[in-house]
């Protein structure tokens, strides 16, 4: 009986064996083909992201002209694509620089460093510009000054520098804008190019920080003298100048001449200048149309869009900026440069299309900053407007000092609105930031035009409605911003007599658009409140990497299918 009891016992263990090592292959067989199945699998993702930046385009741009737009450029993008209509810069100094900057990193200048075009450095005692760099040099011009530049200023990621990354550097990241901080701030850190206009040459250029000569087809691009060609068919309007009813009379005694031109009224003809011969083309639409030239050279030249990962192509068009400043928004002359805008992206657009093929990229278009209307349009219109004389605010300022304190350099700077003080003599005389900051803020507060002067160094005690002040701590960074800030009133500029500026925390200069097209993205619109810098993060989210370094946005997520 024992015996017939241990035949059974190692019958039964055998069998349990069998069992087991049975179950181990019933797991292990479906993981295998799991595991063949995910091996084969691919992450769906755009072959190109273009992200396309329009200097000074206010928002309602998109609607003004929506009527004489053509099918293919702004019309495309809002009918087809997701708009995001209520979309605001978090920060009140709205410049250039700064916007580039917050559009491409999610983030804000208390992060990125951006504060503005140019700032003081306390530490080094100078003037920095805000893409400056001494130790590049210039590639592809013979001025040397033109190439000194990197994206060194900049503290944090872009999402541009995150994708490369993502692609262990994979990807093709370009920069392109007639600005050098358009071009740069965009592309990165670890861009494979960025390219910007030299107008003493009439060539684009870019640093030692990205390459030691050229491409070909960029030298090749320049050969073809395009600004020369540009100046001399000057700029007539698109349409009969009677069919722009959605702007003022083109001769108005507020704006500005352009420079070569010896009048302010079309048609144009503008001569280069001394020292910059092709300069006068970043004030005619040729600007815009060479940008969109350049960048479609750029995607046959360097072949984007047709490799295995996505490429990342960043687009700045500066040109409206410099209308927008010497004639305003309700210009002839404005409304000129959108319509034909409108058909430089329609173009682009087009190309995309062939290029990839429709539905294969992404496209988001915003601006660095509003603007605010000419306010010798609003005074004639009895509108609360004016202009704010910088040599007379500095005079008082001067003088109140003084009288305050004894005689002595007091400000060593005056950048952004901002008043950098000399703390080598405020520690000598033993005066404090908050004294200054008192005495300057009851000096200024009666005249015109201010409606508040504030102390940096201890915004937890401004008397500010919170509003602003979230804004004002969004822009303030502790090491590049100045000691006193002034605020101006809604509708006030400092400025000369002509034209208008930005740079303020109203609504006029934060209000910009932001519109997304193409693969990945939903058909829509929303009203609710977005940011700048919401911005990255929904590019980063769309392509399924992380957002850059200092991201203080989140991601639209109604936006993405």
């Amino acid at each position: 009986m024992e015996e017939v009891h241990n035949r059974q016992l190692i019958r039964s263990i055998g069998s349990k064996a069998v069992m087991r090592r049975f179950f181990f292959l019933s797991i292990l067989f479906p993981s295998c083909l799991f595991a063949q199945t995910v091996s084969k699998a691919v992450l769906p993702q755009p072959r190109l992201v273009v992200g396309i930046v329009v200097d000074q385009m206010r928002y309602d741009y998109l609607y003004r002209f929506y009527n004489k737009y053509s099918e293919g450029g702004f019309k495309r993008l809002l009918n087809q694509g997701f708009n995001c209509r209520n979309n605001h810069y978090q920060y009140a100094h709205t410049v250039t620089a700064a916007g580039h900057a917050a559009v491409y990193t999610g983030s804000i200048p208390a992060i990125n460093g951006m504060i503005g075009n140019e700032w003081y450095d306390p530490f080094t005692q100078k003037g920095v510009y805000c893409v400056e760099d001494s130790s590049a040099k210039t590639v592809g011009s013979s001025n040397s000054s033109v190439g000194r530049m990197s994206p060194r200023n900049l503290l944090t990621s872009t999402v541009t520098d995150q994708l490369r990354i993502a692609t262990q550097f994979r990807s093709k990241t370009i920069g392109i804008a007639v600005k050098d901080r358009g071009a740069i701030l965009p592309a990165g850190h670890t861009a494979s190019a960025a390219y910007w206009y030299d107008s003493k040459t009439g060539n684009w250029v870019t640093s030692t920080f990205y390459m030691a000569a050229l491409p070909n087809w960029v030298t090749a691009f320049n050969d073809r003298k395009l600004p020369a060609e540009y100046v001399r068919q000057g700029w007539k309007t698109l349409l009969p100048i009677r069919e722009y009813i959605e702007s003022t009379p083109d001769d108005e005694p507020y704006e500005a001449k352009l420079p070569g031109a010896t009048k302010a009224v079309f048609p144009y003809e503008l001569a280069g200048r001394a020292g910059d011969a092709f300069g006068t083309v970043l004030s005619m639409p040729g600007g815009n149309t060479m940008t969109k030239d350049l960048a479609i050279a750029a995607l046959k030249g360097e072949n984007m869009g047709k490799g295995s990962v996505t490429d990342f192509l960043a687009v700045s068009f500066s040109t409206p900026d410099r209308i927008g400043h010497a004639f305003g928004p309700h210009s002839v002359e404005e409304e000129d440069i959108y319509l034909r805008l409108d058909l430089d992206l329609a173009e682009l657009f087009t190309f995309l299309d062939s290029w990839t093929g429709p539905g294969n990229y992404t496209v988001f278009l915003t601006a660095d900053h509003g603007v605010m209307d000419v306010p010798g349009f609003w005074q004639q219109h009895h509108l609360p407007a004016g202009l704010i004389d910088g040599g007379k605010l500095n005079g008082i300022i001067k003088t109140a000092l003084t009288d305050a304190f004894g005689s002595g350099n007091y400000i060593v700077a005056s950048e952004n609105a901002q008043l950098y003080l000399n703390h080598s003599l405020l520690r000598e005389k033993k005066i404090t930031v908050d004294a200054v900051s008192a005495t300057v803020r009851e000096a200024l507060l009666p005249l015109p035009g201010i409606a508040d002067v504030i102390n940096l160094r201890s915004l937890s005690t401004a008397n500010l409605n919170t509003h602003l002040l979230e804004l004002y701590k969004n822009m303030t960074h502790a090491k590049r911003s100045g000691d006193i800030q002034l605020i101006p009133e809604p509708g006030w500029i400092e400025n000369g007599g002509t034209g208008t500026n930005h740079g303020s925390p109203y609504h006029y200069d934060t209000h910009v658009p932001f519109v997304l097209y193409g693969w990945g993205i939903a058909k829509g619109e929303t009203l609710r409140y977005t940011t700048i810098a919401d911005i990255a993060p929904t590019i980063a989210s769309l392509l399924h990497i992380l957002p850059p370094s200092g991201t203080v946005g989140n991601p639209v997520q109604e936006a993405l299918k």
